[in-house]
């Protein structure tokens, strides 16, 4: 294995304990035991694994079933309805990629809103689970849907907003070149009282709207990256009760590991990297995060 595709080496341990607020174990190499194992070694104790479709969500519930460090969020990604509706080919220019938590059920045939309406169906069934603690990633993604898709899409969120709220559970926002539209439907569905945008992609005008919100921002590796700098500036207004930390695993990785593979034990460079932006002791940002975490998705 070269040293470009190569797992990278374990970080310089937490010295307080933190979750990694997103994650896709799935699509990850090797056991959720030895993926829970490695992120312990370095203080990351809790993860929560996110659904993306239906074979998904299943699988998220039952390993946060199996595992107490574990917790599930389920959901139909963006992209995800309209394949649903209009078929495999029918809303999205290409095939999800690297950050994008997609569908691994394949090409489809259209199955229009009654398909649509069955799936959001399971989601509700699984959102009542007690092992369930958020319903997402769901939102809106306009890079990889094409017009065609965008009225599914918009069905399929504010579904899932529905769904949160009746549940008492979180919801976890994909916001993908589509900021204005996200903010605008929470507006009119009314948002859940815990919502996290997952690896918050606005800049700091837009996570100004979101702290007088009350809306959690989710960072994740991209903000270690070069040209990162209006996320990283976003970062610095957040305020840091409302700041948390993730992977988005196997996808997003760190600095100086990018296009390597992502897991939850490098949360640290992560966290590291976040507080240098925001002036902080690394503990102390640490500290804020596990506690902010536990309060979004109320564990």
């Amino acid at each position: 294995m070269s040293s470009k595709s190569a797992p990278p080496p374990l970080p310089e341990p937490l010295g307080v304990a933190v979750a990694d607020s997103h994650t896709h174990l799935d699509m990850q190499e090797g056991t959720v035991e030895e993926a829970l194992a490695r992120a312990a070694a370095v203080g990351v104790t809790t993860v929560v694994q996110v659904g993306c479709d239906i074979k998904g969500s299943r699988w998220a519930a039952e390993t946060a079933a199996a595992h107490r460090d574990v917790h599930a969020a389920v959901a139909l990604h963006p992209n995800e309805a309209p394949r649903i509706v209009l078929g495999d080919h029918g809303g999205t220019s290409q095939p999800p990629g690297a950050g994008g938590g997609w569908s691994r059920q394949g090409a489809r045939d259209a199955g229009g809103d009654a398909a649509l309406d069955d799936a959001l169906a399971e989601i509700d069934r699984l959102a009542a689970l007690d092992e369930v603690k958020a319903v997402g990633e769901t939102g809106l993604d306009h890079f990889r849907t094409g017009p065609e898709g965008i009225a599914a899409q918009e069905r399929s969120f504010r579904a899932h907003v529905e769904i949160a709220k009746r549940h008492g559970k979180a919801l976890v926002i994909h916001d993908r070149d589509a900021h204005a539209d996200v903010l605008r439907i929470l507006a009119e569905e009314g948002a859940p009282e815990r919502t996290v945008f997952h690896c918050y992609s606005g800049d700091a005008e837009m996570a100004e709207v979101c702290a007088a919100a009350g809306y959690f921002m989710s960072f994740a590796g991209n903000v270690t990256f070069k040209n990162a700098q209006p996320l990283r500036d976003a970062l610095a207004v957040a305020p840091a009760e409302l700041v948390l930390v993730e992977t988005d695993a196997p996808f997003l990785t760190p600095a100086p590991y990018r296009g390597r593979p992502n897991a939850p034990y490098l949360i640290p460079v992560t966290l590291r990297a976040m507080a240098a932006v925001k002036g902080m002791d690394e503990d102390a940002l640490a500290g804020a995060i596990a506690a902010n975490t536990a309060r979004a998705f109320g564990y």
